[in-house]
């Protein structure tokens, strides 16, 4: 009982908004009828090859109709309806071809067809529907304040308590009918979406051909990486061990003749020694931060934030242990954003947090800065961009000018 209780107030609740789908769906229905015709005019004419040229700006003009049927459906559902066409260029009798060879055009033209047949019929029966049951429900109250011969129900005349009565025993199966009207839309919606939606393969092919792009860009992220820390160690570290080597062997040489010299030179090498080592635990720490193997995400985060020149608030409740590769991407990427915000924002404060369920940590960075951050090639954005990708993540940046720039960085922490 308390099952059937909840469906009926589940779809009472949704009555309201399931009409109102069904009657634009009239209107649309309407619309689409005219599309239908003006679609078989231009193919009559080109049977006699006058139409050819009208037909794929006949294709366009009936799109944004279908475009708009394809964002009603999504939102009746709750789920995003994808838009897939091949476009019209080349010359005249390729975009032609384009107009019989992408099936997407097929689909279009046969939910036009189907939405001019049944739209409107069903957008009549959800205005009916609604407006019987009220006034069957009313006829007791009304029928003795209505001439007589001008109130019927159903193809009698009211004009007695027991005709008024039986009117409004009616009522109840007719609005069991009006409880059905968010499953009708629900209906309208799902054809919609079966025949607007992309064929079969055109969402995987999709799928992998941004997979292959993020796989093409993260290569030439870890090209670039390699490249970065081949150039750290030669002209850092591996210049600072071949002086050491260099100033040993002098010492060598002096330690008979000139002690002093030679103890000068043992300093002078120990001095640079010790900045080579430094050297090599910064590329060390870029490869991969110990402090994430040693105390994880949020103590490493705490401590960037710290070191920030702007005051930088740190919210990072209920962050556990995410992948190494996760923490990797996200200790880099929110290094980065606070470089870029110290740089270039002449922000005051920068807000910092860390959050998501399990499968996904989120990252915002918000400063109240000028704005006008850029993402270009090559730069520091842009890297933190391929990152992201790089994990199947995303990124948005937000930055009008004047500020805030907000960065939003998710990456995924699936297997």
């Amino acid at each position: 009982m308390k099952a059937i209780l909840r469906t009926v107030r589940d779809r009472v609740w949704r009555l309201p908004g399931a009409i109102g789908y069904l009657v634009v769906g009239g209107v649309t229905s309407v619309v689409a009828l005219f599309a239908v015709i003006g679609l078989l005019i231009v193919a009559a004419f080109c049977l006699i090859g006058v139409g050819i040229p009208a037909l794929p700006e006949a294709i366009r003009v009936v799109r944004p109709l279908v475009s708009f049927e394809r964002r009603r459906a999504a939102k009746q559902l709750g789920e995003p309806i994808v838009e897939v066409y091949q476009p019209f260029t080349g010359g005249l009798w390729q975009r032609v071809a384009t107009v019989f060879t992408d099936p997407a055009n097929r689909r279009d033209f046969a939910w036009l067809v189907a939405q001019a047949v049944t739209g409107m019929f069903v957008a009549v029966f959800a205005l009916a529907f609604p407006v019987s049951t009220l006034v069957q429900l009313a006829t007791p109250a009304i029928w003795q304040h209505v001439p007589e011969g001008e109130l019927t129900s159903f193809g009698f005349e009211v004009n007695s308590w027991p005709t008024a009565l039986l009117s409004f025993l009616i009522a109840f199966p007719v609005g069991l009918l009006t409880l059905q009207i968010p499953v009708v839309a629900r209906w309208q919606a799902l054809l919609a979406r079966a025949l607007l939606g992309p064929g079969e393969g055109v969402v995987l092919a999709d799928r992998v051909a941004a997979l292959t792009a993020t796989r093409g860009a993260a290569l030439d992220a870890h090209g670039a990486e390699l490249r970065r820390i081949e150039r750290d160690l030669h002209d850092g570290a591996q210049a600072r061990i071949a002086a050491v080597i260099m100033q040993l062997g002098l010492a060598d040489q002096l330690r008979e003749q000139d002690p002093e010299a030679a103890q000068g030179l043992v300093r002078k090498a120990q001095d640079t020694a010790t900045a080579a080592l430094a050297e090599l635990r910064d590329v060390v720490r870029n490869v991969y931060p110990p402090v994430l193997s040693d105390r994880g995400l949020v103590s490493a985060i705490s401590a960037i934030a710290a070191r920030s020149p702007i005051p930088c608030v740190l919210d990072s409740s209920e962050v556990g242990r995410r992948p190494a590769a996760v923490e990797a991407a996200a200790y880099f990427v929110i290094t980065e954003a606070l470089t870029n915000a110290t740089k270039h924002s002449g922000a005051e404060g920068i807000s910092l947090v860390l959050g998501g369920p399990p499968e996904l940590l989120r990252i915002e960075i918000r400063d109240d800065g000028v704005g006008g951050a850029v993402e270009t090639y090559g730069g520091g954005l842009a890297g933190i961009r391929r990152r992201a990708e790089a994990l199947d993540g995303s990124m948005v940046l937000t930055s009008p000018p004047g500020g805030p720039t907000v960065l939003r960085v998710e990456l995924p922490c699936g297997s």
